[in-house]
C-alpha cells in the first residue's frame, strides 16, 4: 500500500505540474486526438468528454476515446500526453495488437470474478481445512486477476511509446517537451507496475495460507 500511494502521489504531481505548462503548438487534447487517430487513418473512433479527473481511456467494445474535461480542452503537456496515451490504445486496436486482444478477451471473466472474489477468498479461509476446494477456486479467481494486471502492463507500454513517437515526428512537441512526455507517462505507467506487483504478492499470500493449512 505504501509504494502504491507513493507512486500514485508521484503520478498525480507530475499531472499537475506539466499541466500548468503550456503547449507551444496550443493544440488541445481534442485536437491532438483527432490528429493523431487522422495520422494513423482510424476515422471511426469516437472522442467524448469524460466526468471525474483523470478518468481518461479508450473502450475497445464502442470504439471511443472518452478525455476528462481538463484534458479533452487543455493545451497543456499533460493533455497532448494523455490523449496522445489514448489514441495510442485506438492505434492497437486498429492495429491488432496482441497484448490488447488478449486483454480484452480477459475483461468478461475477470469483471465477473472481481465481484465475487472478496466473499470466495474469506469463505474458503474459514473452511480451508475441512473444504479447501473452495478456497483454491478463490485463489485461481484472484490468479486471472493478476494475470490481468500483469498482460495490462505491455499494452500500456506500448501506447505510451507510441504516443511519445507520433507527438515528436509529428512535430507537436518540442525537445523540451518532450522530455515532459516522457516522465509524466513514466510515472503513469509505474501506476500499472505497483499494482502489478501488489496483485502477485497478494496471490502469494493468499497460496501460503491455503498450502500452510492443508500441511
Amino acid at each position: 500500500m505504501v509504494p502504491s500511494w507513493i507512486v500514485s502521489s508521484r503520478f498525480k504531481s507530475k499531472i499537475k505540474k506539466y499541466s500548468k505548462l503550456e503547449l507551444y503548438k496550443g493544440l488541445s487534447g481534442r485536437e491532438i486526438a483527432n490528429q493523431m487517430l487522422a495520422d494513423h487513418g482510424i476515422y471511426d473512433v469516437q472522442i467524448k468528454v469524460a466526468a471525474g479527473i483523470l478518468s481518461d481511456h479508450y473502450n475497445p467494445q464502442t470504439k471511443t476515446i472518452s478525455l476528462s474535461k481538463q484534458v479533452y480542452n487543455g493545451r497543456s503537456v499533460a493533455s497532448a500526453a494523455i490523449a496522445a496515451h489514448e489514441c495510442g490504445h485506438a492505434v492497437q486496436h486498429a492495429t491488432s495488437y496482441s497484448f490488447l486482444r488478449f486483454r480484452s478477451a480477459l475483461v468478461p471473466i475477470v469483471s465477473f470474478s472481481s465481484r465475487i472474489i472478496t466473499w470466495v477468498i474469506l469463505a474458503g479461509i474459514l473452511v480451508v481445512n475441512t473444504f479447501p476446494q473452495l478456497m483454491l477456486a478463490g485463489i485461481v479467481l484472484f490468479a486471472l486477476s493478476t494475470l490481468f494486471s500483469f498482460i495490462t502492463l505491455p499494452v500500456e507500454f506500448d501506447a505510451s511509446s507510441r504516443a511519445r513517437l507520433w507527438l515528436q515526428t509529428a512535430n507537436i512537441t518540442t525537445n523540451n517537451e518532450q522530455i515532459a512526455v516522457k516522465d509524466g507517462l513514466k510515472w503513469a505507467a509505474m501506476t500499472y507496475v505497483v499494482a502489478a506487483i501488489g496483485s502477485l504478492a497478494t496471490l502469494v499470500y493468499y497460496l501460503m495460507i491455503f498450502l500452510g493449512n492443508r500441511d
